[in-house]
């Protein structure tokens, strides 16, 4: 390949060719159209492809419904992936990379009794404090999902639990995931492989439409999307302060356990966590129906009124 393009008559089409407008145009968009194919995703592999457009990924053989994980997840900047029984964690975390570029990956596998887990932060810079905050996300992440191996989707509620605390503490940045769709990169390749102008005036009018369609969607969504947003965040207040809850009830159920009789605040905390698990049940195959969204919300103030009774019966009891 070398020696064919160091042939003199090769040089000098070569010399034509960029010595025009027209050759510097057809140049450009040769190196625009291979830019779009691999940032397009062009080589990816097959958990990378579905990592571009999805945050869970399941490998074939594991026993997971996508649709529901990807429910409690959300629009978080968090990307799962359920791999199988001994497979090469880290080589999967390192396979998506540029697909779940900005986001936190947690990669789990099955291993007997608990979960196999490796996580790797992808929103990082190179500076000391991106590090270490990283290093914090990628070791918590997974924190108490060992008790659900045979339960993927409770695990998923801890993993999401998890992540809400460590974007309260500023470990995790804020926001949604943002996922820029790789069609309009593969259209841009093909119309600079067709023609300089057929292919610019095609991505001129098929990007502003879709530009209007996707703003039009946005709206929709984001009308829909109050009430169940708002559900939400009531929701990850209640898992704070059942969390918060949750080192009163070692201490009181130390003391219950020396002095042999049952705390009132021990049964009221069991209540309480009874309650939480089947509201993320709820919350998880809730179809986003008005009236279904405001008798969770209903669900969820009462779960809050009773954890801050709770806390206010500790505070008494520790004096």
């Amino acid at each position: 390949m070398i020696r064919w393009f160091g042939r003199p008559a090769v040089r000098r089409w070569l010399g034509d060719l960029v010595s025009t407008p027209f050759g510097l145009a057809v140049l450009a968009c040769l190196v625009l159209a291979g830019w779009a194919l691999w940032s397009g995703g062009l080589l990816d592999g097959p958990v990378a492809r579905q990592v571009r457009t999805s945050s869970v990924y399941a490998a074939p053989g594991v026993d997971l419904d996508r649709a529901a994980a990807e429910r409690i997840i959300g629009n978080r900047r968090l990307v799962v992936l359920m791999m199988a029984p001994g497979a090469d964690l880290r080589a999967a975390c390192q396979d998506v990379g540029q697909a779940a570029k900005g986001t936190l990956v947690l990669v789990m596998s099955a291993d007997d009794d608990d979960w196999d887990t490796y996580g790797c932060a992808r929103y990082t810079g190179d500076d000391a404090k991106d590090f270490g905050r990283a290093v914090v996300a990628e070791t918590t992440i997974s924190r108490g999902t060992d008790g659900f191996v045979d339960r993927p989707l409770e695990a998923l509620k801890v993993v999401v639990v998890n992540y809400d605390r460590l974007v309260r503490a500023a470990i995790v940045p804020d926001g949604g995931r943002t996922i820029s769709p790789s069609l309009p990169r593969f259209l841009l390749a093909g119309a600079a492989l067709v023609g300089v102008v057929a292919g610019a005036t095609a991505l001129y009018v098929g990007g502003r439409r879709a530009g209007r369609l996707a703003a039009v969607r946005r709206a929709r969504r984001d009308e829909s999307a109050d009430g169940r947003s708002a559900l939400s965040a009531a929701a990850a207040v209640l898992a704070q302060q059942i969390i918060d809850l949750d080192r009163r009830y070692a201490q009181v159920h130390r003391q219950a356990t020396r002095a042999g009789k049952d705390h009132k605040f021990l049964r009221g905390y069991r209540n309480l966590t009874t309650g939480y698990v089947a509201l993320l049940d709820d919350l998880a195959t809730t179809d986003g129906d008005e009236a279904a969204v405001r008798r969770l919300r209903e669900r969820v103030d009462a779960l809050g009124r009773e954890a801050t009774t709770l806390t206010d019966r500790a505070d008494r009891t520790g004096r």
